[in-house]
């Protein structure tokens, strides 16, 4: 059964290049939205062009979560630096609620009562358009990879994004898709006060981006979270790494077992097993650091830790 924990793909998991788009892409979007805002006066133009200039910086944070987190074991941190991305990108994901979600919301509850003036919003829709099609690759990118692993693990693309123990692939494709559905919600508030000549709509435009990027930052710090205070593995890398130690011919039966992420698609493996046949006291811890050796085999695997089981525990 593939999981992934088992599953054959480099540890450290998120691609660089997803990143680096991410960051180039969001860039030359916040300085141009950042100028037709200060042009127009559209309170959702400056609710996207904070979104984009939240978004670059995070970009900045999750490249170093990804890089910081690919350091190995050493004295200090015997079972790796791991968890260090889930720390750069809850900072990252606080960084979205505060510079994206908060300001956003309040510039529309600010612009809610303040009289709009007429203005032409022709660079608007420019500056939308470039920005939907340059996010959109962004995103592409991130849905590829998302997909792609989604597939080798059997699960839906959405269902990964949001369990994959990796968190800069999860932020960038999250912050992607909020991106493409915050430039439609902006197209529409300046397409609504153009119509109208009620700024409110704008405004409203404002108030709905920032709730969006709160939604989409409050989901990412409750998963960066969950993996910091101990996540155990899903039930299909639990079942496959069961099958694994029942496979050993040395091991008789398996009476518990835990699996803990300490990192992207790295695990800490606990297990306690009896052993087949009776072996002398002598050889059994042997026997033990062997079986353990021939878990941590597995690049995923960063430690494993096997001890026995006494006779009345049930069997897993």
């Amino acid at each position: 059964m593939t999981s992934e924990v088992t599953q054959e793909a480099k540890p450290g998991g998120e691609s660089p290049t997803t990143v680096v788009i991410a960051f180039l892409a969001n860039l030359l979007v916040a300085v141009a939205k950042t100028t037709v805002a200060v042009l127009t006066g559209s309170a959702s133009m400056l609710a996207e062009s904070t979104h984009s200039w939240a978004d670059t910086g995070n970009q900045i944070l999750l490249f170093i979560a990804d890089r910081r987190s690919r350091r190995g074991p050493d004295d200090t941190h015997p079972l790796g630096y791991g968890r260090e991305a889930y720390v750069w990108s809850m900072i990252a994901a606080f960084g979205l609620f505060t510079a994206g979600a908060v300001l956003s919301v309040w510039n529309g509850v600010t612009k809610l009562f303040e009289g709009g003036e007429e203005a032409s919003y022709l660079w608007a829709y420019v500056v939308l358009a470039i920005a939907f099609s340059l996010e959109g690759v962004s995103f592409i990118q991130a849905f590829r990879q998302t997909r792609s692993e989604a597939r080798d693990l059997d699960r839906e693309v959405l269902e990964h994004a949001l369990a994959t123990s990796d968190p800069t692939l999860r932020a960038v494709f999250a912050e992607d898709a909020a991106a493409l559905i915050g430039l439609v919600i902006a197209a529409a508030g300046i397409s609504l006060h153009q119509l109208t000549g009620n700024a409110i709509y704008d405004a409203v435009g404002s108030i709905l981006v920032g709730l969006l990027l709160g939604v989409v930052a409050a989901v990412l710090i409750n998963q960066n979270r969950r993996f910091l205070t101990g996540q155990e593995s899903d039930t299909r890398s639990r079942d496959a790494a069961l099958a694994r130690i029942k496979q050993m011919p040395e091991v008789s039966r398996v009476a518990y077992l835990r699996l803990e992420f300490v990192g992207p698609r790295r695990v800490l493996l606990v297990a306690s097993v009896d052993l087949a046949g009776e072996e002398a006291e002598s050889r059994v811890a042997y026997t033990l650091r062997d079986l353990e050796g021939q878990l941590e085999e597995n690049p995923h695997v960063v430690e494993a830790v096997l001890t026995l089981a006494t006779p009345d525990e049930a069997s897993l």
